[in-house]
């Protein structure tokens, strides 16, 4: 019998958007939230997603600075959808008993029609 091949499950928007903020971030990030919830006005559709990322260790931090003095005007590609707004909404930046900071940061996709 032939055996059916598996599907892929495409990238969700939330994906994307992960992967993107995880390769700004240098690959030196860990994910520890990520919530989502549509969002649309008038003329637009989208949604808007809340993540907080963890650099742990100097380097990390280090990195974490760049991030967020990158986050507000990187140029996202993100296929079928629009990053209209992106920005770091607060920050937890501790030194003891390591160096860890843990950055909030919200984005605003829209549905690129």
């Amino acid at each position: 019998p032939v055996i059916p091949a598996r599907r892929r499950a495409r990238p969700m928007p939330g994906d994307r958007l992960r992967h993107a903020l995880l390769t700004l971030s240098g690959n030196r990030a860990q994910i520890v939230s990520h919530r989502d919830k549509p969002w649309a006005s008038i003329t637009f559709a989208g949604s808007r997603h809340t993540l907080a990322l963890l650099f742990a260790g100097e380097e990390a931090v280090a990195a974490g600075e760049r991030f967020m003095a990158a986050l507000p005007e990187h140029e996202f590609v993100l296929p079928g959808q629009i990053v209209a707004d992106a920005n770091v909404a607060e920050i937890d930046h501790r030194l003891v008993p390591d160096p860890r900071l843990v950055v909030r940061c919200e984005v605003l996709l829209l549905d690129d029609c």
